[in-house]
Protein backbone atom coordinates (compact mmCIF):
# COMPACT_ATOMS: atom_id res chain seq x y z
CA UNK A 1 0.00 0.00 0.00
CA UNK A 2 1.29 3.72 -1.08
CA UNK A 3 2.79 5.16 2.11
CA UNK A 4 0.67 8.79 1.91
CA UNK A 5 -2.23 5.83 2.32
CA UNK A 6 -0.87 4.25 5.19
CA UNK A 7 -0.67 8.00 6.17
CA UNK A 8 -4.19 8.57 6.37
CA UNK A 9 -5.40 5.17 7.77
CA UNK A 10 -3.04 6.34 10.46
CA UNK A 11 -4.72 9.86 10.65
CA UNK A 12 -8.06 8.76 10.47
CA UNK A 13 -7.29 5.98 13.30
CA UNK A 14 -5.95 9.25 15.26
CA UNK A 15 -9.09 10.98 14.48
CA UNK A 16 -11.45 8.55 15.99
CA UNK A 17 -9.63 8.25 19.39
CA UNK A 18 -9.43 12.14 19.77
CA UNK A 19 -12.77 13.66 18.27
CA UNK A 20 -15.11 11.93 21.07
CA UNK A 21 -12.28 13.49 23.69
CA UNK A 22 -12.08 17.21 21.82
CA UNK A 23 -16.34 16.99 21.93
CA UNK A 24 -16.63 16.06 25.56
CA UNK A 25 -13.89 18.46 26.43
CA UNK A 26 -15.94 21.00 24.69
CA UNK A 27 -19.42 20.10 25.39
CA UNK A 28 -20.44 19.76 21.68
CA UNK A 29 -22.03 16.68 22.70
CA UNK A 30 -22.30 13.53 20.48
CA UNK A 31 -19.70 13.03 17.88
CA UNK A 32 -21.31 13.08 14.92
CA UNK A 33 -20.84 11.34 11.52
CA UNK A 34 -18.24 12.69 9.45
CA UNK A 35 -16.69 13.16 6.37
CA UNK A 36 -12.64 13.40 5.99
CA UNK A 37 -11.68 15.44 2.24
CA UNK A 38 -8.42 16.89 0.85
CA UNK A 39 -8.67 20.77 2.35
CA UNK A 40 -5.22 21.58 0.66
CA UNK A 41 -1.55 21.33 -0.06
CA UNK A 42 1.56 23.02 -0.23
CA UNK A 43 4.70 23.02 -1.74
CA UNK A 44 6.47 21.07 0.94
CA UNK A 45 5.24 17.93 2.24
CA UNK A 46 2.06 19.24 4.21
CA UNK A 47 -1.32 17.95 3.28
CA UNK A 48 -4.61 19.56 4.95
CA UNK A 49 -7.87 17.68 5.51
CA UNK A 50 -11.30 19.13 6.24
CA UNK A 51 -13.56 16.52 8.72
CA UNK A 52 -17.15 17.93 8.68
CA UNK A 53 -19.77 16.65 10.74
CA UNK A 54 -23.44 18.08 11.11
CA UNK A 55 -22.28 21.92 11.29
CA UNK A 56 -18.81 21.49 12.88
CA UNK A 57 -15.81 21.53 10.39
CA UNK A 58 -11.97 21.01 11.32
CA UNK A 59 -8.92 20.84 9.86
CA UNK A 60 -6.59 18.25 10.37
CA UNK A 61 -3.14 18.46 9.39
CA UNK A 62 -0.51 15.88 8.10
CA UNK A 63 3.02 16.73 8.31
CA UNK A 64 4.87 13.49 8.06
CA UNK A 65 8.11 13.14 10.14
CA UNK A 66 10.84 13.11 9.04
CA UNK A 67 10.14 15.63 6.30
CA UNK A 68 8.24 17.79 8.39
CA UNK A 69 8.19 18.84 12.13
CA UNK A 70 4.67 20.22 13.87
CA UNK A 71 6.71 21.53 16.98
CA UNK A 72 7.90 25.06 15.42
CA UNK A 73 3.73 25.41 13.97
CA UNK A 74 2.68 25.15 17.42
CA UNK A 75 5.23 27.44 19.00
CA UNK A 76 4.71 29.70 16.64
CA UNK A 77 1.19 30.23 16.85
CA UNK A 78 0.50 30.47 20.25
CA UNK A 79 3.13 33.56 20.01
CA UNK A 80 1.15 35.01 17.31
CA UNK A 81 -2.00 34.19 19.02
CA UNK A 82 -0.51 36.12 22.58
CA UNK A 83 0.03 38.77 19.86
CA UNK A 84 -4.30 38.94 19.05
CA UNK A 85 -3.15 37.65 15.10
CA UNK A 86 -5.67 35.25 14.14
CA UNK A 87 -4.15 31.81 14.10
CA UNK A 88 -5.35 28.43 13.59
CA UNK A 89 -6.41 27.23 17.46
CA UNK A 90 -4.65 23.57 18.13
CA UNK A 91 -7.16 21.68 19.83
CA UNK A 92 -5.56 18.17 19.54
CA UNK A 93 -1.89 17.01 18.45
CA UNK A 94 0.28 14.30 18.05
CA UNK A 95 3.90 15.59 17.54
CA UNK A 96 5.72 12.43 17.02
CA UNK A 97 3.58 11.31 14.90
CA UNK A 98 3.22 15.00 12.55
CA UNK A 99 -0.93 15.17 13.45
CA UNK A 100 -2.79 18.51 14.32
CA UNK A 101 -6.51 19.11 14.59
CA UNK A 102 -7.25 22.58 14.40
CA UNK A 103 -10.15 25.16 14.05
CA UNK A 104 -11.46 26.18 10.57
CA UNK A 105 -10.74 29.81 9.23
CA UNK A 106 -12.93 29.29 6.60
CA UNK A 107 -12.37 28.30 2.94
CA UNK A 108 -11.31 31.04 0.82
CA UNK A 109 -8.00 32.48 0.57
CA UNK A 110 -7.67 35.77 0.17
CA UNK A 111 -5.72 34.92 -3.60
CA UNK A 112 -9.34 33.52 -3.87
CA UNK A 113 -11.12 36.60 -3.52
CA UNK A 114 -8.56 40.11 -3.72
CA UNK A 115 -9.03 42.67 -6.97
CA UNK A 116 -8.28 45.97 -7.66
CA UNK A 117 -11.10 47.07 -5.96
CA UNK A 118 -11.01 45.52 -2.45
CA UNK A 119 -6.83 45.43 -2.54
CA UNK A 120 -6.63 48.86 -0.27
CA UNK A 121 -9.24 47.39 2.39
CA UNK A 122 -7.89 43.99 2.39
CA UNK A 123 -4.57 44.73 2.73
CA UNK A 124 -5.11 47.71 5.61
CA UNK A 125 -6.43 44.48 7.63
CA UNK A 126 -3.43 42.64 6.45
CA UNK A 127 -1.22 45.35 7.92
CA UNK A 128 -2.46 45.58 11.32
CA UNK A 129 -1.85 41.73 11.77
CA UNK A 130 1.57 42.36 10.85
CA UNK A 131 2.43 45.00 13.25
CA UNK A 132 0.68 43.16 16.07
CA UNK A 133 3.35 40.41 15.49
CA UNK A 134 6.02 42.90 14.57
CA UNK A 135 5.84 44.43 17.74
CA UNK A 136 6.46 41.57 19.56
CA UNK A 137 9.56 41.74 21.94
CA UNK A 138 12.36 39.60 20.51
CA UNK A 139 12.27 37.46 23.58
CA UNK A 140 11.68 33.77 22.45
CA UNK A 141 14.38 31.07 21.18
CA UNK A 142 13.67 31.24 17.21
CA UNK A 143 15.90 31.11 14.62
CA UNK A 144 17.70 34.56 13.13
CA UNK A 145 17.48 35.50 10.05
CA UNK A 146 21.34 35.67 9.96
CA UNK A 147 24.35 36.05 7.73
CA UNK A 148 24.56 32.15 6.86
CA UNK A 149 20.97 31.69 6.05
CA UNK A 150 20.19 34.61 3.90
CA UNK A 151 23.77 32.79 1.55
CA UNK A 152 21.95 29.52 2.43
CA UNK A 153 18.62 31.00 0.66
CA UNK A 154 20.49 33.42 -1.96
CA UNK A 155 22.59 29.70 -3.04
CA UNK A 156 19.23 27.97 -3.95
CA UNK A 157 19.31 29.85 -7.45
CA UNK A 158 22.32 29.15 -9.20
CA UNK A 159 22.03 25.29 -7.80
CA UNK A 160 18.87 24.44 -8.54
CA UNK A 161 17.86 27.35 -11.08
CA UNK A 162 21.02 28.33 -13.53
CA UNK A 163 22.81 24.88 -13.00
CA UNK A 164 20.00 22.16 -12.36
CA UNK A 165 17.15 23.90 -14.65
CA UNK A 166 19.09 25.52 -17.42
CA UNK A 167 21.90 23.83 -17.09
CA UNK A 168 24.13 27.08 -17.12
CA UNK A 169 27.16 27.04 -14.70
CA UNK A 170 28.87 30.08 -13.89
CA UNK A 171 32.00 31.34 -15.05
CA UNK A 172 34.82 32.15 -12.57
CA UNK A 173 33.99 36.17 -13.34
CA UNK A 174 30.48 35.20 -13.31
CA UNK A 175 31.16 33.65 -9.77
CA UNK A 176 32.80 37.03 -8.30
CA UNK A 177 29.68 38.98 -9.81
CA UNK A 178 27.15 36.47 -7.89
CA UNK A 179 29.06 37.36 -4.42
CA UNK A 180 29.03 40.82 -5.10
CA UNK A 181 25.14 40.71 -5.28
CA UNK A 182 25.10 38.09 -2.35
CA UNK A 183 27.30 40.39 -0.22
CA UNK A 184 25.10 43.77 -0.92
CA UNK A 185 22.09 42.69 -0.88
CA UNK A 186 22.78 40.49 2.47
CA UNK A 187 24.57 43.81 3.85
CA UNK A 188 20.76 45.88 3.27
CA UNK A 189 19.04 43.03 5.17
CA UNK A 190 21.71 42.63 8.10
CA UNK A 191 21.25 46.19 8.33
CA UNK A 192 17.61 46.47 8.92
CA UNK A 193 15.99 46.59 12.67
CA UNK A 194 14.71 43.07 13.83
CA UNK A 195 11.33 41.81 14.06
CA UNK A 196 9.54 38.60 13.82
CA UNK A 197 9.20 37.49 10.59
CA UNK A 198 6.84 35.16 8.93
CA UNK A 199 8.64 34.59 6.00
CA UNK A 200 6.02 34.05 3.25
CA UNK A 201 3.50 36.54 4.76
CA UNK A 202 1.31 36.66 1.20
CA UNK A 203 -2.43 36.41 0.30
CA UNK A 204 -2.06 32.68 -0.53
CA UNK A 205 -1.60 32.10 3.19
CA UNK A 206 -4.46 34.73 4.54
CA UNK A 207 -7.73 33.32 5.04
CA UNK A 208 -10.93 35.18 4.43
CA UNK A 209 -12.20 35.12 7.76
CA UNK A 210 -13.45 36.50 11.32
CA UNK A 211 -11.55 38.77 12.32
CA UNK A 212 -9.81 39.12 8.94
CA UNK A 213 -7.11 38.03 8.15
CA UNK A 214 -6.14 34.18 9.22
CA UNK A 215 -2.84 33.87 9.25
CA UNK A 216 -1.44 30.45 7.87
CA UNK A 217 1.96 28.51 6.82
CA UNK A 218 4.23 30.52 9.50
CA UNK A 219 5.85 27.78 11.04
CA UNK A 220 9.12 28.97 9.57
CA UNK A 221 8.96 32.20 11.34
CA UNK A 222 12.63 33.90 12.70
CA UNK A 223 13.90 37.46 13.64
CA UNK A 224 15.13 39.34 10.61
CA UNK A 225 14.70 42.21 8.47
CA UNK A 226 11.77 44.49 8.91
CA UNK A 227 11.08 44.91 5.56
CA UNK A 228 10.96 41.26 5.25
CA UNK A 229 7.42 40.26 5.04
CA UNK A 230 5.67 43.83 4.22
CA UNK A 231 7.96 42.69 0.85
CA UNK A 232 6.50 39.52 0.48
CA UNK A 233 2.77 40.78 0.68
CA UNK A 234 3.12 43.14 -2.34
CA UNK A 235 5.35 41.11 -4.28
CA UNK A 236 3.51 37.93 -4.41
CA UNK A 237 4.21 34.75 -6.27
CA UNK A 238 0.73 34.02 -7.86
CA UNK A 239 -0.10 37.87 -8.34
CA UNK A 240 0.73 41.03 -9.52
CA UNK A 241 0.15 45.08 -8.97
CA UNK A 242 1.41 48.25 -10.73
CA UNK A 243 4.51 49.46 -9.17
CA UNK A 244 3.01 52.72 -8.15
CA UNK A 245 0.09 50.92 -6.20
CA UNK A 246 3.17 48.75 -4.53
CA UNK A 247 4.77 52.27 -3.57
CA UNK A 248 1.53 53.16 -1.98
CA UNK A 249 1.02 50.55 0.06
CA UNK A 250 4.61 50.73 1.24
CA UNK A 251 4.46 54.03 1.71
CA UNK A 252 1.43 53.20 4.48
CA UNK A 253 2.73 50.69 5.83
CA UNK A 254 5.87 53.02 6.74
CA UNK A 255 3.57 55.35 8.42
CA UNK A 256 2.35 52.95 10.63
CA UNK A 257 5.07 51.56 11.63
CA UNK A 258 6.65 54.62 12.47
CA UNK A 259 3.30 55.44 14.07
CA UNK A 260 3.49 52.09 15.82
CA UNK A 261 7.10 52.97 17.34
CA UNK A 262 8.59 50.12 14.98
CA UNK A 263 11.90 51.35 14.31
CA UNK A 264 11.92 51.85 10.77
CA UNK A 265 13.67 54.82 8.74
CA UNK A 266 12.88 58.26 9.05
CA UNK A 267 12.83 58.81 5.21
CA UNK A 268 10.92 56.62 3.29
CA UNK A 269 13.17 56.63 0.69
CA UNK A 270 16.00 54.83 2.90
CA UNK A 271 12.93 52.14 3.60
CA UNK A 272 12.02 51.67 0.15
CA UNK A 273 15.66 50.61 -1.13
CA UNK A 274 15.97 48.44 2.14
CA UNK A 275 12.70 46.83 0.63
CA UNK A 276 13.58 46.68 -2.99
CA UNK A 277 16.76 45.07 -2.17
CA UNK A 278 15.37 42.72 0.46
CA UNK A 279 12.53 41.94 -2.40
CA UNK A 280 15.73 41.03 -5.16
CA UNK A 281 17.01 38.47 -2.18
CA UNK A 282 13.40 37.02 -2.21
CA UNK A 283 12.68 37.37 -5.41
CA UNK A 284 16.07 34.89 -6.54
CA UNK A 285 15.53 32.69 -3.23
CA UNK A 286 11.85 31.68 -4.94
CA UNK A 287 13.06 30.89 -8.16
CA UNK A 288 15.75 28.18 -7.24
CA UNK A 289 12.96 26.71 -5.11
CA UNK A 290 10.06 26.74 -7.67
CA UNK A 291 12.98 24.67 -9.54
CA UNK A 292 13.81 23.05 -6.64
CA UNK A 293 10.26 21.52 -6.25
CA UNK A 294 9.71 20.45 -10.16
CA UNK A 295 13.19 18.71 -9.81
CA UNK A 296 13.23 16.98 -6.53
CA UNK A 297 9.56 16.68 -5.83
CA UNK A 298 8.21 16.77 -9.64
CA UNK A 299 5.67 19.51 -9.27
CA UNK A 300 6.38 21.57 -12.26
CA UNK A 301 3.44 24.07 -11.86
CA UNK A 302 5.24 26.59 -9.26
CA UNK A 303 7.94 27.25 -12.68
CA UNK A 304 4.82 29.01 -14.48
CA UNK A 305 5.56 31.66 -11.78
CA UNK A 306 9.33 32.12 -12.37
CA UNK A 307 8.50 35.34 -14.92
CA UNK A 308 7.04 37.16 -12.27
CA UNK A 309 9.87 37.15 -10.06
CA UNK A 310 12.14 38.47 -12.97
CA UNK A 311 10.08 40.90 -13.51
CA UNK A 312 10.44 42.34 -9.74
CA UNK A 313 14.04 41.88 -10.30
CA UNK A 314 13.86 43.94 -13.90
CA UNK A 315 11.70 46.75 -11.98
CA UNK A 316 13.96 47.03 -8.85
CA UNK A 317 17.36 47.52 -11.25
CA UNK A 318 16.08 50.16 -13.42
CA UNK A 319 15.70 52.17 -10.27
CA UNK A 320 18.71 51.07 -8.18
CA UNK A 321 21.95 51.32 -9.79
CA UNK A 322 23.84 49.50 -6.89
CA UNK A 323 22.87 46.11 -8.69
CA UNK A 324 24.33 46.81 -12.16
CA UNK A 325 26.39 43.72 -11.25
CA UNK A 326 23.20 41.54 -11.31
CA UNK A 327 21.71 43.45 -14.49
CA UNK A 328 24.84 42.07 -16.16
CA UNK A 329 24.93 38.85 -14.45
CA UNK A 330 21.16 38.39 -15.49
CA UNK A 331 22.20 39.52 -19.12
CA UNK A 332 24.66 37.28 -19.19
CA UNK A 333 22.29 34.17 -18.72
CA UNK A 334 20.45 31.92 -21.44
CA UNK A 335 16.96 33.53 -22.13
CA UNK A 336 14.92 32.12 -19.03
CA UNK A 337 13.02 28.60 -19.43
CA UNK A 338 9.78 27.80 -16.85
CA UNK A 339 9.44 24.84 -18.39
CA UNK A 340 10.90 21.37 -16.46
CA UNK A 341 14.00 20.78 -18.92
Amino acid sequence: MPDHDVRLDLLQGWLDQRLPELFAARGWGEVPAGTLSPASSDASFRRYFRWQGAARSLIVMDAPPPQEDCRPFVKIAGILAGAGVHVPQILAADLERGFLLLDDLGRQTWLDVLNADNADALFEAALQALLAFQRLPLDQPLPSYDDALLRRELQLFPDWYLQRHLGVTLSAEQQVQWQQVCDLLVDSALAQPRVLVHRDYMPRNLMLSEPNPGVLDFQDAVYGPLSYDVTSLFKDAFLSWPEARVRGWLQRYWELAGAAALPVPTDFETFYRASDLMGVQRHLKVIGIFARICHRDGKPKYLGDVPRFFSYIEAVLARRPELVVLGKLLASLPQQETQPA
